[in-house]
């Protein structure tokens, strides 16, 4: 089996009891790693009860302010959406994701669930490597927000470890890729590129093509590079300007 580092990541949980039975779920597929983006409900006593064993994963739980920074440690993040919406997401089947994590598990891989009654936002959804379709019922797609993390969990632990080869380069972890999109960001500003209005959603679609690819730290580089140079030769344009 491959070494993997795994998390379970809730965005604005509503309930303590689907709090206590996700930290059940993760721990009964060796997953210790819990992760909250506020608001999120408390690890109060009705959790700990629906846990039955598992409390140890949510004394050990972490908050964070928003899901970019719950993942920034993570090479890969899984989405988990019924994909609705208008933006465009890279899918992922449930029988596909064995094969993805023994691709990326060894850059460690966050399995982000949404909200009880929202799901997740487009701009939530536009920081996942893939979306996770679970193979639902069309007409009753939705799971508890546990049961999700379970199946979720159970199809990673299909995992097998494949032939020896070649060490591959390290993948870069969510953070520098969100550094990099934000250098970007800065300088398809300086030529214009937004001129014609949908920033905000033209850069969602721009970060789901760079985080649905599997980038390392000298890609991550070679991008930042690019970017940069855009922004150093248009401000050598404005100084031979004033020149």
């Amino acid at each position: 089996m491959q070494e993997q580092r795994l998390s379970v990541v809730l965005v604005r949980l509503f309930l303590p009891a689907n709090l206590g039975s996700a930290a059940r779920a993760a721990k009964n597929f060796g997953v210790a790693d819990l992760r909250l983006v506020e608001p999120s409900a408390p690890a109060d006593e009705e959790a700990h009860r629906l846990a039955s064993g598992a409390g140890d994963v949510l004394d050990a739980l972490r908050r964070y302010g928003t899901l970019q920074d719950a993942v920034a440690d993570f090479g890969a993040v899984v989405a988990t959406s019924s994909l609705r919406g208008r933006g465009p997401h890279r899918p992922l089947t449930l029988s596909q994701l064995p094969d993805f994590l023994a691709e990326h598990g060894g850059s460690g891989v966050a399995f982000v669930f949404g909200a009880e009654r929202s799901g997740l936002t487009e701009e939530e959804m536009s920081h996942a490597s893939v979306s996770l379709r679970l193979p639902t019922e069309a007409r009753f797609p939705t799971m508890n927000v546990s049961h999700a993390v379970a199946v979720a969990l159970a199809a990673a632990r299909l995992v097998e470890a494949g032939p020896a080869g070649e060490e591959e380069e390290a993948r870069a972890p969510a953070a520098q890729i969100e550094g990099m999109i934000g250098h970007w960001d800065r300088a398809l500003d300086a030529i214009g590129f937004y001129d014609t209005g949908h920033r905000d959603r033209t850069l969602r679609d721009f970060r789901r093509l760079i985080a649905g690819r599997p980038l390392s730290e000298r890609d991550v580089a070679l991008l930042r590079g690019v970017a940069n140079r855009v922004l150093v030769s248009l401000k050598r344009k404005d100084l031979n300007r004033l020149d």
